[in-house]
């Protein structure tokens, strides 16, 4: 039987918006800057063709960005003499200069173009979307109007991003305090289909698995051998690293899924995926349904884009992005 318009109504009244989400809109700057998506996506778009590991530099710092103080820009920050900002937090110190560079790049022509207006939490948030479109994902929408956030400290970073070594029990709890139920956890770790890892955060799999086994065994044995050849210097050269996804590494596709049941996993906790009886059925299902992933990762993206968002009243449009417009401490 069909609800009265009345029940409906109620219901829909009942949905809980934050203030902060109320202030957003997909058209937000229509009016003060009209060329905002253009101006950014042609950024982007010369930034991804010069430099292809762009894209995926970018949707890590976006990730980086929201799961601490929110999706504000927090993470450009430098830091000075009165405070250590996010950036130099230890897990944020590989984050990819391509990524801060594209949205500063962004931001400069803005501010040109329409000074004052847009936040570089704003820039992030479309930027990375455009990219990842960019490179065969899909397009999702996004709202706008967020602000730049106020406070930027690395003491906040730990316990707020996932690690590597973590549990998958640790993962979920992280996920679900953030507000994510384990499937948008699964679709959103499918941002791995792009980028890379350090070598010093899988070497334990390839050297030091155990007392009786050096590698770990359900690594493939090929892929294992061609990690332990490249990474053979990892203790002395930090910066050396290898794809996420070995076959498609440029392409946001659904790949990264098909890869973990043959062993091609690169971190413990992408192996973990497969293992875990609650991750698994998405791993499943994403490998062999790449619409679905899409879809699911979009609406992840979405609910992320908005997470701990500021308003005009704990925020602002930073001039620059890498300070706030008066002195913090």
């Amino acid at each position: 039987m069909a609800f009265p318009l009345r029940i409906l109504l109620l219901l829909f009244l009942s949905i809980p918006f934050s203030e902060s989400e109320s202030n957003l809109s997909f058209d937000y700057y229509k009016r003060s800057c009209p060329n905002f998506e253009k101006i950014v996506r042609e950024t982007i778009t010369t930034k991804q063709m010069s430099n292809p590991a762009t894209a995926a530099g970018t949707l890590r710092l976006f990730f980086h960005d929201c799961m601490v103080e929110g999706c504000d820009a927090s993470v450009f920050i430098a830091s000075n003499s009165f405070n250590t900002a996010e950036r130099n937090a230890d897990v944020n110190l590989s984050l990819s200069g391509d990524g801060y560079e594209v949205v500063v790049k962004a931001k400069t022509t803005l501010e040109l173009t329409c000074p004052k207006v847009v936040s570089c939490a704003d820039i992030l948030a479309v930027a990375t979307r455009d990219l990842v479109t960019m490179v065969g994902g899909p397009y999702y929408k996004i709202r706008l109007g967020r602000k730049d956030g106020l406070v930027s400290k690395a003491s906040r970073v730990e316990g707020n991003l996932p690690r590597s070594n973590m549990s998958m029990t640790h993962v979920i709890n992280l996920f679900a305090s953030k507000g994510f139920n384990v499937q948008e956890m699964v679709a959103l770790t499918g941002g791995h289909t792009i980028g890379f890892s350090h070598c010093i955060e899988f070497s334990d799999r390839l050297y030091s698995y155990s007392k009786k086994q050096a590698t770990d065994p359900e690594l493939n044995s090929k892929f294992a051998a061609g990690l332990r050849n490249m990474c053979a210097n990892h203790t002395t050269d930090k910066t050396m690293s290898a794809f996420n996804d070995v076959f498609t590494p440029g392409k946001f596709d659904n790949m990264y899924f098909k890869n973990l049941p043959r062993g091609l996993g690169l971190l413990a906790y992408d192996h973990a995926l497969v293992k875990d009886p609650r991750t698994k059925p998405f791993v499943e299902l994403y490998a062999t349904n790449q619409t679905v992933f899409f879809q699911d990762f979009s609406r992840a993206m979405q609910k992320l884009s908005i997470h701990g968002i500021k308003t005009a009243i704990n925020g602002e449009v930073r001039n620059r992005c890498d300070q706030f417009n008066s002195i913090q401490t």
